[in-house]
């Protein structure tokens, strides 16, 4: 199964990765031991560190026995090989299916994972100065994406699909939680979301002392400039561009428009960022 959907993926082309043995991976992180784990990665899944070959890597583990976990990480491994070689992504180097689930074996270039407040380290922690927040929302800032396990393929010719409801609260475009159509639209939705974390240095979901999972920064944004207060963006007063930040405040803010056809499409946002 896996093998075909590979296969599948790649136009039956070549798209090589190395296969690993569960004698590799059990030593590189000595059987899966907490002290080689990365604490500061925000995942339901289990990230580790271990050395293969004298060679570092990051090594993912998917390990809940859950309905359609196997096919997610499946999912994973074939969308990570694809896009490999993009200089925006983490580079997938090989897996091992010799475990209960599939383990997934990734460059290591000593990237550190941005927090809810889209910083890196401690969530208390010191804001990223705002021009490096900004090259993370561009190429050019070499930030890297991973994790393909709920991504889902719009078939050739279409520009929507059906899917089941999956993601984080905060993040899931609205049109996608009432409806589960997936379009080219339901990412530029969560990248405007993105942006706004990174403009702010607020996490996804601010606490309102009131409802479970508190009030979306998006919703928080939205009433300030309905009472005509400005909106506070995070970092220190050296730090500020208060006009690119403004620039980058009126694209998330279209990227989350209610509706479809009031969104730009994502590669004219990547335009406009540049």
């Amino acid at each position: 199964m896996f093998l075909a959907q590979l296969i599948a993926d790649s136009n039956g082309m070549s798209n090589p990765i190395r296969m690993f043995s569960s004698y590799q991976i059990s030593k590189a992180i000595n059987h899966f031991d907490p002290k080689y784990s990365l604490p500061d990665i925000t995942s339901p899944l289990d990230w580790y560190k271990g050395v293969i070959e004298g060679r570092s890597y990051l090594i993912k583990r998917f390990t809940r026995q859950v309905g359609g976990e196997e096919e997610r990480a499946y999912n994973d491994i074939v969308l990570s090989a694809r896009v490999s070689n993009h200089i925006g992504f983490l580079k997938l180097i090989g897996s091992c299916l010799e475990f209960p689930l599939p383990v997934l074996v990734f460059e290591d270039l000593e990237y550190r994972a941005l927090n809810i407040r889209g910083s890196v380290g401690a969530e208390d922690g010191p804001l990223l100065p705002w021009n490096v927040r900004l090259k993370i929302a561009k190429e050019n800032g070499r930030a890297k994406l991973t994790g393909f396990s709920l991504a889902v393929t719009l078939p050739e010719g279409k520009t929507w699909i059906k899917d089941r409801l999956a993601g984080t609260f905060g993040y899931i475009d609205p049109i996608y939680h009432l409806t589960e159509i997936v379009s080219e639209y339901t990412d530029v939705f969560t990248f405007g979301i993105v942006m706004l974390v990174l403009l702010m240095g607020r996490p996804q979901l601010l606490s309102d002392g009131h409802t479970v999972f508190g009030t979306s920064i998006l919703k928080h944004v939205k009433d300030l400039q309905e009472r005509a207060e400005p909106v506070e963006f995070g970092g220190g007063s050296n730090d500020m561009r208060p006009g690119q930040m403004r620039m980058c405040l009126d694209l998330a803010l279209r990227c989350c428009e209610e509706r479809n056809e009031d969104r730009p499409k994502m590669i004219l946002v990547a335009k406009e960022i540049k």
